[in-house]
C-alpha cells in the first residue's frame, strides 16, 4: 500500500486541484513547500509556518545526514518530532548538493564519493544510503537519488546521465524497507532534449512509483525552455499521481507550470529574497533597501492580511533591515511566505472556474513581477 494518495477534485485543461493524503495529514494541491534545508525554514517557527498557510515543508536529507546525523535524529524521535512539525515533510535526496561539489566529488556507478565541506572527510552517497537516510528521518516523501547533469550538456552526456538515474532509481526501490510510511518519488531527467525526457518519463512510470518529479530544470536556462520541458513531460505522467516540479520558483513560473499540469513546488526564492530585502507584493516587487521607503507609512501590500502587513510600515521594516535587526528579516520572510501561500490558494480557487479564469489570473500574477511603481 502506498504512503500517498491523490484525489483530483477539479480540472481546467492540464491544471488540476486535489487533496494529497500523507501519513501526516492532507495537503490541498497545487501547493508550495517552504524550504527548511536544515530542518528549519530560516527564522520562522513551525507555528508561524502554519499561520502563513503552509501545510507541507521540504528539508534536505544530505545536510541532515552530515549534521546532526540521520541516526541521531531517528534516536530523538524522527524529523517531525525533532523540528516540532506535525505536518507532512518531503526530503530532497541531496543529489543536487553533492553534484554541486564539482571539485570535491567523483561519480561512479556505485554512487558519488565526495569530501564533506563541513569536516573534510570523504563520504559515499549511494542510492541505498540515500534511502536509508530518508527512512531514518521518518519523512512522508523521499526523493530518489539521481544524477544532476550540468546545463548545457551534450546529448551523449545527457543520455548516459539519464540512464544512470534509471539504474539508481531501481536500486532505491530495492533498498526500501518502509514503503507504507515513506513514499518514493522518481525524478524525470533528460536534460533539454524532448525525446530523452519523454523516454525517461515512460521508463520510470513503468516502475509504478508513488509519485513523480520533474527534475534537472531551473538550472540557469531561459523560462521558455523550462516551460517547454514541463509541457513535454507532464502528459506522460500518471493522471492519478502527484507531479512535483523541483526548485521552481517565481510566482509567474509557478502558475505557468500549474497550467501545464504540475501539483507541487518548492523553492528558496521567497525566503532568500526576503533576507536580501526583495519583497513580493500583488502590485509589484519592493526593494526595501531603497531610500524611497524611509518615510513610507504604508504596509508592504495594502491588500495583504499577513502579520507583517497588519502591524508594520515600510519605513519601520526598512529601518530594521538596514540596521541588520533579525526581526526585519523575519517579518519580510513571513510576508513573502504568506504571499506564496496566498498565490496557491488563488490558483486552487480559480481552477474550478475554468481555463479562461486561470489565464486571467496568470496575467494578474505577471504584474506581481514588475518593480513597484508607488
Amino acid at each position: 500500500m502506498s504512503a500517498l494518495s491523490l484525489q483530483i477534485t477539479a480540472k481546467a485543461g492540464m491544471a488540476r486541484t486535489g487533496i494529497l493524503q500523507t501519513p501526516h495529514g492532507a495537503v490541498p494541491t497545487p501547493a508550495f513547500m517552504p524550504v527548511g534545508t536544515y530542518g528549519s525554514v530560516k527564522g520562522i517557527s513551525p507555528r508561524e509556518l502554519k499561520e502563513v498557510g503552509a501545510s507541507i515543508v521540504l528539508s534536505n536529507a544530505y545536510h541532515l545526514w552530515v549534521r546532526p546525523g540521520d541516526k541521531r535524529i531517528e534516536a530523538l524521535g524522527g524529523l517531525h518530532r525533532f523540528m516540532a512539525w506535525d505536518g507532512p515533510i518531503l526530503t530532497d535526496s541531496g543529489g543536487y548538493q553533492v553534484f554541486s561539489l564539482s571539485d570535491f566529488r567523483k561519480i561512479t556507478e556505485e554512487g558519488v564519493r565526495f569530501r564533506s565541506p563541513l569536516d573534510g572527510q570523504y563520504r559515499m552517497l549511494s542510492p541505498e544510503v540515500c534511502i536509508g537516510i530518508q527512512e531514518s528521518l521518518g519523512v512522508d516523501m523521499a526523493m530518489a537519488f539521481d544524477e544532476c547533469i550540468a546545463w548545457p550538456s551534450s546529448r551523449e552526456d545527457t543520455k548516459k546521465s539519464t540512464d544512470r538515474t534509471t539504474r539508481w532509481l531501481k536500486r532505491c526501490m530495492a533498498a526500501r524497507t518502509k514503503p507504507n510510511r515513506t513514499a518514493l518519488l522518481g525524478i524525470v531527467q533528460g536534460g533539454f532534449y524532448k525525446d530523452l525526457r519523454i523516454e525517461h518519463a515512460q521508463e520510470i512510470v513503468d516502475l509504478d512509483l508513488d509519485a513523480y518529479a520533474v527534475g534537472g530544470l531551473s538550472v540557469g536556462e531561459p523560462q521558455e525552455q523550462l516551460l517547454e520541458m514541463v509541457e513535454v513531460t507532464t502528459p506522460y505522467l500518471p493522471v492519478h499521481k502527484l507531479r512535483y516540479l523541483m526548485g521552481v520558483g517565481y510566482p509567474h513560473d509557478i502558475i505557468e507550470a500549474v497550467i501545464r499540469g504540475i501539483d507541487i513546488f518548492d523553492c528558496v526564492i521567497p525566503t532568500r529574497n526576503a533576507r536580501n530585502g526583495k519583497i513580493f507584493t500583488t502590485k509589484g516587487i519592493i526593494n526595501i533597501k531603497n531610500a524611497r521607503y524611509k518615510d513610507d507609512q504604508n504596509p508592504l501590500d495594502s491588500s495583504c492580511s499577513c502579520y507583517t502587513c497588519s502591524n508594520f510600515t515600510r519605513a519601520y521594516l526598512r529601518h530594521l533591515f538596514v540596521s541588520n535587526e533579525i526581526l526585519g528579516a523575519r517579518m519580510l520572510t513571513l510576508h513573502n511566505l504568506f504571499l506564496y501561500q496566498h498565490l496557491m490558494a488563488l490558483i486552487r480557487e480559480t481552477i474550478p472556474k475554468g481555463v479562461e479564469a486561470l489565464i486571467r489570473l496568470r496575467e494578474d500574477v505577471k504584474n506581481w513581477m514588475q518593480p513597484l511603481s508607488s
